[in-house]
């Protein structure tokens, strides 16, 4: 591809890398051309004796076939714990007047090897249980159809994820599963485009933000499905927040060569608004192809942000500030939905894990789906993605074909997810054999292919080893560390938590470390009762000690619900719920969920009360004195524009007075005043909350006050409810 116009420029800008890191992020996409949804009512059919290939199920709807609705998976009901190969079919019909335009069948995801045929002929196949992909199908499409996907969910000690085969004999081979259930199915959607004969097939956005200017480096992959050039315009806008006018353009004109291409071009926003978790800001950026005689083409929508995420001195920066987060750890898995989601759970969980007062998640072992990298976009939430190579021995790590695999799951992830500003780094394994040679190796490879794909990013791992022997080597090849314990349970007393992590903060003196799990599973207890007991000693006691530690910029918490697996059970189980939630399988809330949400609110209070002189004994109004976290404590971070709003009642609780404020900036110590005409005799109770910018709840607290002539359980006429509130001075 030859660009007619402004030659120079675009050669010159094709990759610049910010200092310090910077991003962007596709948070959605809109494009131009025909999208057939395919979702809805396929046929299905298991083969465990993998022979519905030569019985013809990939021209012709086999008997005895179940209905059933994609995104499915089988993995729930009479075929629950069903492993190996299964089908999906389905007929639908074409406009004729899209026959002969490019046309594609799209894969959201499918769990975890298939094979996809159209009218009878084999497409190709997919391995990978959590990325997208498609086929051209443009040649095969007719008015109607026949598709028929075979798809197999049986793991291997090759597969990704497969057979967890860490410390264990090299020549075992039964069923050593991964801890998460194995979901197989058509489990994300399904659609058909149709575009014309040129096409915008992905934008890869770069942002580098120096003295106030924000540099966008746009590459636009584009692709010219004839055999002859293509004249084209390529027309790229950038939207500001919620913006109609756009704030910078540039266009530029092509030579698009038969095949697959890309086209640089460079924007300058100046002032732009910051993304952060608190704020988060989102451009838009659309690409636009015509033709020469200004007929459009193709178009594309992506959203991305502006921000900067660095580690420095230990200490992890967002946009030039320090920053210590927290978070939760989530499963793609649901009673009713396992691992095919609907949007609808998605949203639900994840508005949860905001009132969690999550700001930072490792969000589990897998690639995740589009609604979630969507939702954390435009909420606030900062992930570090991972692919699913879980407690892999050496051997498996050396194996030519799993890091082949390894790296084409890494490819398709950061290719998908890149432009997203919520993600902050990537995660190339968990819990695998670090600390050997060949795994030294394998982070070290993978390292390496990381950066050529995403050189703005981080790269790291989780390793569970940290704190009770040597340095693991193969951090020398990670940018920060990221240390899954368990004390307290599986790595022994909770009492040598302290020691151990001054261990790892010595043996690694010059990177951050993040605390990427941490928790309590059930089967340390008796019954679930027992172990959320434990888990709230857990939570309330390690994250002092986290706190303590300057070089500790996170902590995250495993995990948000119970979830499915053939591991880590009650006695005398083989499959079943690991009991690990702060919410059960069905998002019912434990204690532990309102102990967490409570010493992560970024916020103190500290309330006092007035009297007036005709009520010595009833308050007539109070004063709180609100805080943020300090630098030694964790969470911590600045706190801007957040709201607050109070309200009081009387003992009968009718409302006697109420208001809200807006708090700029919260410092060491900010003051608000409340007050009512009417003094409650016996007792008033004041309801506290506070609300980040982008709605969510950040702190929640009612103070009630009971006279003591009336005996009110009080300390200076005070009772307090909630957790962490300073006694009256």
């Amino acid at each position: 591809m030859k660009t007619q116009r402004d030659a120079g420029r675009t050669s010159s800008v094709s990759r610049v890398v910010a200092a310090g890191g910077l991003l962007l992020a596709v948070a959605s996409f809109v494009r131009a051309g025909t999208r057939v949804e395919l979702n809805g009512n396929w046929g299905f059919r298991t083969d465990p004796s993998q022979q519905g290939e030569r019985l013809g199920w990939a021209k012709q709807l086999p008997e005895e076939t179940e209905m059933v609705d994609v995104p499915h998976t089988w993995n729930i009901g009479k075929h629950e714990d069903y492993e190996g190969a299964a089908w999906y079919f389905r007929s639908f019909s074409v406009n004729e007047a899209l026959l002969g335009k490019h046309a594609e069948i799209h894969f959201g995801a499918t769990f975890s090897r298939a094979r996809v045929w159209l009218n009878g002929v084999k497409l190709g196949e997919h391995e990978g249980g959590y990325t997208e992909y498609y086929f051209d199908v443009t040649a095969r499409l007719k008015p109607v159809n026949y598709v028929a996907v075979e798809v197999n969910n049986q793991p291997g000690p090759a597969t990704l994820p497969g057979y967890a085969m860490r410390g264990r004999g090299t020549d075992d081979t039964g069923s050593i599963w991964y801890d998460w259930w194995h979901y197989g199915g058509i489990v994300r959607d399904v659609w058909l485009t149709v575009s014309e004969s040129s096409l915008i097939r992905r934008q890869q956005v770069r942002v580098k933000v120096e003295r106030g200017v924000a540099e966008v480096q746009d590459r636009v992959f584009v692709e010219n499905t004839t055999s002859r050039p293509a004249a084209l315009e390529l027309k790229v806008t950038a939207y500001p927040p919620g913006g109609a006018t756009p704030a910078a353009t540039v266009e530029q004109a092509l030579t698009l060569q038969p095949g697959a291409g890309d086209s640089a071009v460079v924007l300058r926003l100046d002032a732009p608004k910051l993304w952060h978790f608190d704020h988060p800001n989102l451009y838009r950026l659309v690409a636009e192809l015509t033709d020469e005689r200004g007929k459009l083409v193709d178009s594309r929508a992506d959203d991305f942000g502006v921000r900067t995420i660095e580690i420095r001195d230990r200490h992890l920066l967002l946009n030039g500030e320090r920053v210590r987060l927290t978070g939760v750890t989530r499963h793609e898995d649901s009673a009713r939905e396992g691992l095919a989601e609907t949007r609808g759970t998605i949203r639900y969980d994840y508005a949860d894990l905001k009132d969690l007062q999550v700001t930072l998640t490792r969000p589990v072992h897998y690639p995740q789906h589009p609604a979630i990298l969507e939702y954390c976009d435009r909420n606030g939430i900062l992930l570090i993605p991972e692919i699913p190579m879980w407690q892999f021995s050496e051997q498996q790590m050396r194996d030519p074909k799993v890091i082949a695999l390894a790296k084409k799951m890494m490819r398709e992830m950061i290719e998908q997810a890149y432009n997203h500003p919520s993600i902050m780094a990537w995660s190339v394994c968990n819990e695998s054999a670090t600390g050997t040679p060949g795994g030294a190796a394998y982070v070290k490879a993978m390292s390496e292919w990381v950066k050529s794909l995403d050189p703005d990013r981080y790269v790291s791992f989780a390793d569970d080893g940290l704190g009770r022997g040597d340095k693991v080597a193969a951090f020398d090849h990670a940018d920060f560390v990221m240390m899954n314990q368990y004390y307290g349970s599986w790595h022994g007393s909770a009492d040598a938590l302290p020691g151990a992590l001054d261990r790892v903060g010595k043996l690694y003196p010059d990177k951050m470390v993040l605390i990427s799990e941490f928790g309590l599973p059930g089967v340390f207890a008796a019954d679930s009762k027992a172990a959320d007991r434990l888990r709230v000693d857990v939570i309330r006691e390690q994250m002092k000690a986290f706190g303590k530690r300057d070089w500790i910029g996170g902590a995250i918490f495993w995990c948000y619900q119970d979830y499915k697996s053939h591991r880590n059970l009650w006695p005398g189980e083989i499959g079943g719920w690991v009991d690990h939630g702060l919410v059960d399988e069905n998002r019912q809330r434990r204690p532990s969920y309102d102990v967490w949400r409570r010493l992560n609110s970024p916020l103190k209070a500290h309330v006092t009360w007035r009297t007036a002189e005709q009520f010595p004994y009833a308050p007539v109004g109070f004063t709180a004195r609100m805080s943020g976290r300090g630098a030694d404590e964790i969470p911590s971070y600045a706190l801007r524009d957040y709201k607050l709003t109070w309200e009081a009642r009387n003992r009968e609780r009718q409302l006697i007075g109420n208001g809200t404020l807006m708090l700029p900036e919260i410092g060491p110590s900010t003051e608000v005043v409340g007050d009512w005409a009417t003094a409650g005799a016996n007792g008033v109770a004041v309801l506290i909350r506070v609300f980040r910018p982008t709605g969510a709840l950040a702190f929640e607290r009612e103070f009630e006050w009971r006279s003591p002539v009336a005996g009110g359980e009080s300390i200076g006429g005070m009772k307090q409810r909630g957790l962490d509130i300073p006694p009256p001075e």
